[in-house]
């Protein structure tokens, strides 16, 4: 069985898209959300862990210790009906020592759930869990323009379209992307939280390869060319942290090259070289550069 994690993580995710829709907001008729106020560009942390959720689902084919909890036409409460159901469960007579007993076993048994927590109190009660890894929204680094293309279908979906266009058969639509944006999103790992839920140090390894290559996995027509670019790891050298995250993230800076014209692509960016950053870290912190 693996080791539990021992030490705090923080880390930076640095993804782009080209030509895409990284992530439509179903309350603007699925426009790329964008912050009002500045045009920055902005991917929720749901979006980024069902990436996640889904490489993991690939990769280790839903099969337990790595089955996936949140997963497309679930029935969350007969999963959780089903921890009762345990011989390691039922034996519990106690009602506390039961909801504790299949909360353990809904953690061992689901990858998401030992990873990113979840409420398990909406069917036969397992308690809830936090979650050790938690991500923030992903926001470009410079504002985004969302364009809007019309699109034709050569083909309508009903014999009333059909009789209406006198046999023509176009269909119109609409299609949003964004030209490029580079995204950055910040993550945290809590050592204290995943002896909670058993998250342990092949779990880790696991969760860097989904955000390597997540993306990889995810193409589709509307998502355009999305790619992690870099993942800068802070491992702290106790479980508690050696420094406090906002100032690690600090010492990632991103800077425009030419401010003259509009960013087409990742290399028109200038990252922190890691020999500059490491210079600077703070005492009992290491930099990993996973990717």
């Amino acid at each position: 069985m693996s080791e539990m994690i021992k030490n705090r993580y923080d880390f930076v995710l640095l993804f782009d898209v080209t030509d895409g829709n990284p992530n439509g907001d179903p309350d603007a008729g699925n426009l790329p959300r964008v912050d009002a106020e500045t045009g920055m560009g902005l991917i929720t942390d749901v979006c980024l862990k069902r990436k996640v959720r889904n490489y993991v689902q690939i990769v280790k084919k839903a099969e337990k210790p790595f089955d996936i909890f949140i997963k497309e036409k679930a029935v969350l409460n007969r999963l959780i009906d089903e921890s009762h159901e345990q011989e390691e469960v039922k034996s519990k007579e106690k009602a506390g020592d039961k909801t504790e007993a299949a909360r353990r076993w809904m953690c061992s048994n689901y990858y998401d759930i030992r990873t990113f927590g979840a409420v398990l109190s909406t069917g036969k009660n397992a308690g809830q869990v936090r979650g050790p890894v938690q991500l923030t929204f992903g926001r470009s680094i410079d504002p985004v323009v969302a364009l809007e293309h019309s699109i034709t279908r050569m083909a309508v979906a009903t014999e009333a379209e059909a009789e209406k266009q006198s046999g023509d058969n176009r269909t119109m639509g609409r299609k949003f992307t964004v030209p490029y944006g580079l995204y950055r999103a910040h993550g945290f790992i809590s050592a204290h939280l995943a002896e909670q839920t058993g998250f342990n140090e092949d779990d880790l390894k696991l969760f860097w390869d989904a955000l390597k290559s997540m993306f990889d996995h995810d193409h589709s027509a509307a998502r355009g060319m999305m790619s992690t670019r870099k993942l800068l790891v802070f491992k702290h050298s106790s479980a508690l942290g050696n420094a406090p995250a906002h100032q690690l993230f600090d010492l990632i800076k991103i800077i425009r090259k030419d401010k003259s014209k509009p960013t087409r692509a990742f290399f028109d960016y200038t990252i922190s070289d890691k020999h500059d950053i490491e210079s600077s870290l703070p005492q009992g912190v290491e930099l990993i550069e996973i990717v």
